[in-house]
């Protein structure tokens, strides 16, 4: 039986189904500034010898993505919390490196020290940021902004955006094809608002699933871990529930050992690589009595939720994968907060 749903229509609410406007116009201001393109040269030259990535929250979960475009192109990236880079790895940050650092707000405390840290070092920075009138779009080398617009709460469309910019960006930095990049993503917009366009039937789907559920987890490997473990977060945020993002090997070794009818794992399918190991997570896990789902992409390049399928190109899988969790997920408490509704009973929290 479906859980009677409160609606609460507030500022969560309309950021949550603003996120297709704020892909729009951050896929309009994708172009390099003289200053990107001198940066992204001199790595390919060599003059740059490392690179650094860093943020904090979703910001630092959502670069994992950058960071395997730019291994895959013979870099070594290192990326590394915005405060533990401060506290214990400043020692990274030397001439020659190029330090990449994500912040929505662009003024948050660790980000600012980092730009302290690093003046008059000969380290190179790149900014990306929600706010052009921030410490991080002043002072950094050279800045990506996305254009989400102001958030009123828990991260979703500047998170989203956020990845949007980064596919783009680590293009740019590899020598990829930008152009055809730019592209792909301007296909998630459509996408995006397909999928919003039904958030209720999305989240009374889930919130019959959610009874009795005490944690949720989300898991991925590769690309679809910046998804899975930013989504624990956002979820711990913004519906105040017990919720974890972590890799399907992780999850192995050790969440297995605690299953049972209270537990919820959405498994990101992921890339063909992996998507087998992931597929056969879920179905060990539904072995023990927990309920067990995957989002993928199946072979008419459709990316589903547990058969809840929105239709979009396989190349946009990246952004889309960032959606489907925050949006419904994020959409169920029995807290006060920023919740899009309540559902209620659903036990836990």
């Amino acid at each position: 039986m479906t859980p009677q749903l409160r609606i609460a229509e507030g500022a969560y609410f309309r950021d949550i189904l603003d996120q297709p406007r704020a892909l729009a116009e951050t896929h309009r201001g994708l172009e390099a500034t003289a200053a990107l393109e001198d940066v992204a040269r001199r790595l390919r030259d060599g003059d740059l010898r490392r690179v650094v990535l860093t943020g904090m929250g979703s910001s630092h979960l959502g670069l994992v993505p950058l960071h395997l475009r730019l291994v895959e192109a013979g870099l070594a990236p290192v990326c590394v919390e915005s405060s533990e880079l401060v506290h214990h790895q400043l020692r990274l940050l030397s001439a020659g490196t190029l330090l990449v650092l994500v912040s929505q707000s662009g003024r948050s405390a660790e980000i600012v020290r980092l730009l302290e840290a690093v003046r008059g070092r000969g380290v190179v920075t790149i900014g990306l940021t929600n706010t052009a009138d921030s410490p991080l779009a002043r002072e950094a080398t050279a800045i990506v902004l996305t254009r989400a617009g102001e958030e009123a709460t828990v991260s979703c469309k500047t998170y989203l955006a956020s990845q949007m910019a980064l596919a783009w960006l680590g293009e740019v930095l590899a020598g990829g094809d930008r152009d055809a990049t730019r592209a792909a993503l301007g296909e998630t917009m459509a996408a995006t608002a397909a999928y919003l366009a039904s958030w209720r039937s999305h989240v009374e789907w889930l919130a019959e699933r959610l009874q009795g559920v005490r944690a949720v987890y989300y898991t991925g490997r590769g690309a679809s871990l910046a998804a899975a473990c930013s989504a624990g977060l956002i979820t711990k945020e913004s519906a105040h529930r017990p919720s974890e993002g972590m890799s399907s090997a992780a999850f192995r070794h050790g969440p297995m050992e605690m299953l049972d009818e209270g537990v919820f794992l959405l498994a990101f399918a992921g890339a063909a690589r992996t998507r087998a190991l992931n597929e056969a997570l879920v179905a060990d896990v539904r072995t023990t009595g927990a309920q067990s789902y995957a989002d993928a992409l199946n072979i008419n390049g459709n990316a589903t939720l547990a058969g809840r399928s929105v239709s979009i190109a396989a190349s946009t899988a990246l952004v889309t994968d960032s959606v489907f969790a925050p949006s419904c997920f994020s959409t169920m408490s029995r807290s006060p907060g920023p919740s899009l509704m309540t559902a209620s009973p659903i036990a836990g929290g």
